[in-house]
């Protein structure tokens, strides 16, 4: 099936988004429980990891409380620095990273082997994130849904749903697994994934693999009477009927090849005449 995300993972490395640049890691705004790791070269007893707890600080040795919480990490290591030079070491250099993104969080929900919350490490994308979850379930559909907690930001990656409301995104996994940068969308604190569950549509009657198919956005009749293994020798392409449910009652509705078929429908295909 088109849709196994997890052999995204094996794309060649331009599908994949860029790591990001030691600018853009340097412009991190560090948060309660996220883990700092300071380097001052030169001086081990000074370099080492620590927790920024809950008040948004953390405990510096000889420096006592360094504020963290809201401050990006070029910010933190100039304060560090500057302190340091006070009386402690000469022309001091200091380096920090996270060590462990703690503050921040997404969620990842419906048919992925482990859903649940997840820490958003870094500039973390839609398949580092499913992946994490263990890739998608047999029973996982075509798209990925990606509900932003904060105001939408437009942007190319991906096809928004009509309603600007919703805040929703809408991936297409086919089209990651075709190489389609664009389609890796970068993650924000507080979005969820929703994986849904796949959609079916059933074709019967004269075609040689009768049954339960999965149902893709955009298919049409020609398309679902070729994944059922095509016409039988008493098949006909004509008088091809689809029964839908609409406002909750069956009906027999006509339709064309080139048709578009919906979730649920069924494709009836008849016998020739002659």
């Amino acid at each position: 099936m088109l849709h196994r995300v997890i052999l995204l993972l094996l794309l060649p490395a331009p599908a994949l988004a860029q790591t990001p640049s030691v600018e853009e890691r340097k412009n991190y705004v560090v948060g309660a429980q996220d883990v700092l790791k300071v380097t001052v070269f030169d001086e081990p007893q000074l370099s080492g990891t620590f927790r920024v707890d809950v008040d948004g600080a953390f405990t510096y040795p000889f420096l006592g409380r360094i504020k963290a919480v809201g401050q990006n990490l070029r910010t933190i290591e100039a304060d560090l620095a500057r302190l340091l030079a006070d009386g402690y070491v000469r022309r001091p250099q200091v380096a920090i990273e996270v060590e462990q993104y703690r503050s921040r969080s997404i969620f990842v929900v419906g048919e992925v082997r482990s859903p649940g919350k997840y820490a958003l490490t870094g500039e973390m994308t839609l398949i580092e994130a499913i992946a994490q979850a263990g890739s998608t379930t047999e029973n996982a559909g075509a798209e990925i849904l990606i509900l932003h907690s904060g105001d939408p930001e437009q942007s190319e990656q991906a096809e928004p749903d009509a309603t600007p409301e919703t805040r929703t995104v809408r991936v297409n996994l086919a089209d990651l697994q075709s190489g389609k940068v664009l389609n890796n969308v970068m993650l924000r604190e507080g979005d969820t994934l929703f994986v849904p569950k796949a959609q079916r549509f059933f074709v019967t009657g004269h075609v040689r693999s009768p049954g339960a198919y999965t149902f893709d956005r955009g298919m049409t009749v020609l398309q679902a009477i070729s994944l059922a293994g095509g016409l039988t020798e008493k098949g006909s392409n004509r008088g091809i009927k689809v029964v839908r449910v609409v406002n909750g009652q069956k009906k027999e509705v006509g339709v064309k090849l080139t048709d578009a078929i919906q979730p649920d429908d069924t494709i009836v295909v008849r016998q020739r005449l002659l």
